[in-house]
């Protein structure tokens, strides 16, 4: 890459931080004199890999906590304090936040900052020799653009549509369904260039089915974001996919090496992923740190954990000295809630699903009890026995329920072992046991083949045109089959594809999305009580609001 493209880079992305804030009053520099310009389509990708940094960056994050944490599928509680921070995980459970809630400021930030270097990427372009190149690089940024926009349209609802470089100044909010129709516009517009091919060569990047995925999310979901129904163009962004030949939904024995630290190209449900690598510094993807038990490290080889030369026998945890033992302890405060565990997990044992999910006693692949050397105090905070400080082990049982001991108010469970074994761990995104830190080569799938064909079974049984001898039934048991060796489903209603989804995409960010669209954000479960159907959508920052003054606070949330 010439030395130009990383100047770039660097200009680019110092005046990302002004795009963000939609307030540019600067003139425009760039490094790009005409015998520069990006030309070859290697050129143009090196240019855009700044707007795939940040979107890494992003996702993994707090994208994840806004999207999980708001739903019935995850918690991070309190632990004697640990994990409160400000209490905005525990906000986000409960559904009380505020414009001042951090990880929403900066999934806010984030999807604006994207959005806003987006503009900057294709003003930069516009000077690039004409041709196919050119053209494809100029489609991908606009769908890069709109995937940014349909955040904020799901997020936020009305939000401010700045799409000139240089910004003209601070803009008004544009309606939900204004930004609905922008990003359906840009979409449309996009996809006749965009690159048709699949594999390593455009992993990780836009292509015609990522815009085609994009646009059945967007229409399976314009009822919410726009008012009216759009069922049947929601079922042809999917037969577009579907048509194509290019995915195939992963076989049973497969299906969790999807999500494994070797996944990559190779499996054919990912339609656009995003590429994690423990050595980068920018983007990080460690959910074996929130999502291990702390007493598992050593056993999913967490942070460069290893048993040395013992056997597995002769381990007991918490004892992090001798014969080469290695013992990183990842912090393990992420849990689900044992009403979500049982209403999708328990009624199939035939599931492959299940098994992304840890939680009774646990045990060494050999088959050897997991034991924990701990105090009487320090297993249960609350004995009062004089001798608490007698030494003690016990088996790892992971326990599927917060025990009444948990604080409602506070949601702190308390310090000691019972605490930190209450609630059930998902290992989906298997940890990364050849990585000697907590990041993870994990890649973070967006849209999968399975997410297509229950989008298009969802639309039929909404009202849509069914199309090419498809049924929902049929494109439920297309994913099913490959899930479990259950006999296939004789019929499927509405709930019955709100429960599939649960099962399918644990853990992949949708569940948010799910509850609002099938009416079930505002049910009480755990310990959120909390009906109000205002925060279907999150509050517009106070820093926002400070920004630009153009902007006013969506309904329910005080200015």
């Amino acid at each position: 890459m010439k030395k130009y493209f990383k100047q770039f880079l660097i200009v680019i992305a110092a005046g990302l931080a002004l795009s963000s804030c939609h307030k540019i009053e600067v003139k425009p520099n760039s490094l790009y004199t005409e015998d520069v310009f990006p030309k070859t389509d290697a050129e143009f990708q090196s240019v855009m890999g700044t707007i795939y940094t940040s979107l890494r960056g992003h996702y993994s994050l707090g994208y994840w906590f806004a999207q999980q944490l708001s739903s019935d599928e995850a918690i991070l509680p309190v632990y004697g304090g640990n994990w409160l921070d400000g209490q905005g995980y525990i906000q986000l459970h409960r559904h009380d936040w505020n414009k001042d809630h951090g990880w929403i400021t900066t999934v806010w930030n984030d999807a604006n900052s994207i959005a806003g270097l987006c503009n900057q990427t294709m003003f930069i372009f516009k000077n690039a020799p004409d041709g196919d190149s050119k053209n494809t690089a100029i489609a991908e940024l606009k769908t890069l653009r709109a995937f940014a926009y349909w955040e904020l349209l799901d997020m936020f609802g009305n939000v401010p549509l700045d799409t000139i470089y240089p910004s003209p100044g601070v803009q008004a909010k544009a309606t939900r369904a204004q930004v609905f129709t922008f990003v359906e516009s840009e979409l449309k517009a996009a996809l006749p260039y965009l690159k048709t091919t699949t594999g390593s060569s455009t992993y990780g990047k836009v292509t015609k089915w990522m815009a085609n995925a994009l646009l059945a999310k967007l229409y399976l979901n314009a009822e919410v974001y726009a008012g009216s129904p759009k069922y049947n163009e929601a079922i042809a962004a999917c037969d577009a996919i579907i048509a194509s030949g290019n995915f195939a939904v992963e076989g049973r024995s497969t299906y969790l090496n999807q999500f494994s630290p070797t996944n990559g190209p190779s499996f054919k449900e990912f339609i656009f992923a995003i590429p994690y690598d423990p050595s980068t510094s920018n983007g990080y993807l460690f959910h074996g740190r929130y999502d291990l038990n702390r007493n598992l490290g050593i056993k999913y080889r967490y942070s460069g954990s290893t048993p040395g030369s013992y056997s597995f026998n002769q381990i007991i945890m918490n004892q992090t000295s001798g014969n080469g033992l290695v013992n990183a302890r990842p912090s393990g405060p992420r849990a689900t809630l044992s009403k979500f565990y049982n209403a999708y997990f328990t009624s199939d044992a035939n599931d492959v699903r299940n098994n992304q999910w840890l939680v009774g006693l646990q045990y060494w692949p050999d088959g050897s009890p997991i034991m924990v050397s701990t105090t009487k105090k320090g297993y249960d905070q609350f004995y009062t026995g004089s001798d608490g400080a007698t030494a003690m082990t016990y088996h790892l049982y992971i326990d599927s329920v917060f025990s009444t001991r948990l604080n409602a108010a506070s949601l702190d469970m308390g310090n000691d072992e019972i605490a930190w074994n209450m609630g059930i761990r998902n290992i989906k995104f298997y940890p990364d046991a050849n990585s000697s830190s907590r990041n993870q080569s994990n890649d973070a799938p967006i849209f999968r083949y399975s997410d297509i064909l229950l989008m298009k079974a969802e639309a039929i049984l909404r009202g849509g045109t069914a199309t090419s001898g498809h049924t929902a039934l049929s494109l439920v048991n297309m994913v099913r089959s490959n899930r479990s060796t259950s006999p296939a489903w004789t019929a499927v209603t509405l709930d019955d594809l709100y429960a599939e989804r649960a099962r399918e995409f644990t853990w992949e960010c949708w569940r948010r999305n799910d509850m609002i669209r099938f009416g079930k954000y505002e049910t009480i479960y755990g310990f959120k009580t909390n009906t109000d159907t205002y925060r279907r959508i999150f509050p517009i920052p106070t820093a926002a609001m400070n920004t630009n003054p153009k902007l006013t606070q969506n309904p329910g949330y005080p200015n």
